[in-house]
Parts: structure tokens; C-alpha cells; sequence
């Protein structure tokens, strides 16, 4: 991390029994496996998540080997660090910068397939993504000012994002909300477009509530000054 002194924080769901998997992995993997290595495989690996998130336009069930990519992803972008970590290999500023760097890039893949695929509307995946780019912006800014590294919002990180996700997907598949819905003017909404709008609209609401916390608190340990005569 950029600023090792910096407080994790950590609350997701799945973050203690991920923790030891990773831990497991990593103590499994080739000499010849690097840290770099896992990190662009991760990228790699949501380049061919949105690829078939636009195939499966021609053939729904494509929709499986994006999932499959979610979690290929997820083992690239989750190991990466930990392999460094138990080898001792870290490299707090380079590893810092090109980590964040292309998670930047992967979740712009995540939610760009997800309106490339006729799962939602494109608008709303941008709608999502921009949600999501403020908490991750404000992540950066509150390491900075805090020292704090806030790495989950309640009990959801980014492994929980990869599986709600693929459940989005099964559900898309599998079920007729796909075609369930109503009509606000000439455009038609169905199911996963509302819950698209209700998630982007979670993520904002995240963010401002974040923000007046921290605002408060910042308030009181950095006062205004009196200017001097």
C-alpha cells in the first residue's frame, strides 16, 4: 500500500475466510508466478469478461463465461497482493500505484459489460460505474487526509460485487424478469434496470453519507484559524 501506516479497513462479509484462502493459494503458487503476473492475468481476465458480455447479445448463455472471467479476475486481483505479502516481496509504492491503477480499468470493464450484455440499459451501468468511481476516489482521498485505507462501504467489497454480479447473471438466464417491467414514456424497464438504478443510487447514498462523517470529524481535529491582525 502506498502509505503503510495507513488503517485497513476491512468489514466485508466474506473478508475472514477470503483472507485464509488467499493465504492458502498463495503458499501453493509456482516460484515463476509473480505479484505483476497475477495482477494482469487479473486484468486480462475482465477484458474477456466484457468481450463476452457483448456475445452474449447473440447467445444468453455466453453470460456463464463472463461469470467464469469474474472470478478469474478475482484470483488475479485478490492474490496479487497476498503472494507479495507472504513472500515478502512487497513494493509499497510501485504495488500501490499499478494495483489501483488497473482496478480503475477493470471495474470501468465490469460495469461497461454489463451494459454492453442486454442484462441493463448502458446509461445505468455508467450511472453504477460512476457511483462506484466516487467511492473508490474517496478511498484515495481518505488514505490521504486519514490514513485511513477504507477497502469495503458496510459489509460489501469486491468480491461481493463479483458475486452479486454473477447472481445477476443467473437470475438474467434463468428466470422471466428479464422481459417483466413497465414503461416510463416511449422506453421500457425491466427488472434488472430498476435494480441497476437502486444499486447506482446505494453507492451515491454511501458516498455522501461517508462524506458528512468524515466532514464532521475533520471539522473538529482541523478547526478554522483566526486570522491574525
Amino acid at each position: 500500500m502506498g502509505k503503510e501506516k495507513s488503517e485497513r479497513i476491512q468489514t466485508s462479509l466474506l473478508n475472514a475466510k477470503e483472507k485464509v484462502l488467499l493465504i492458502w493459494l498463495a503458499n501453493r503458487q509456482p516460484s515463476w508466478v509473480t505479484s505483476d503476473m497475477l495482477t494482469y492475468f487479473g486484468v486480462a481476465a475482465a477484458v474477456l469478461y466484457a468481450i463476452f458480455c457483448w456475445l452474449s447479445n447473440s447467445n444468453i448463455y455466453f453470460l456463464w463465461a463472463a461469470s467464469f472471467c469474474l472470478v478469474l479476475n478475482w484470483y488475479g486481483d485478490s492474490l496479487d497482493g497476498t503472494v507479495a505479502r507472504v513472500r515478502d516481496t512487497q513494493r509499497p509504492k510501485y504495488g500501490f500505484f499499478i494495483d489501483h491503477s488497473l482496478d480503475a480499468l477493470t471495474t470501468c470493464l465490469f460495469c461497461i459489460g454489463m451494459g454492453l450484455a442486454p442484462v441493463m440499459k448502458l446509461p445505468i451501468a455508467m450511472f453504477i460505474l460512476a457511483g462506484y468511481l466516487c467511492l473508490s476516489i474517496y478511498t484515495y482521498l481518505s488514505n490521504i487526509v486519514m490514513e485511513k485505507f477504507r477497502l469495503t462501504y458496510g459489509k460489501l467489497g469486491p468480491t461481493e460485487v463479483r458475486l452479486i454480479i454473477i447472481l445477476v447473471f443467473i437470475l438474467f438466464m434463468y428466470t422471466p424478469w428479464s422481459t417483466v417491467g413497465f414503461n416510463i414514456g416511449e422506453t421500457f424497464w425491466t427488472v434488472f434496470d430498476c435494480i441497476g438504478t437502486v444499486v447506482a443510487i446505494i453507492l451515491f447514498t454511501l458516498y455522501i453519507c461517508q462524506l458528512v462523517t468524515d466532514l464532521r470529524y475533520l471539522a473538529k481535529i482541523d478547526p478554522p484559524k483566526k486570522a491574525s491582525k
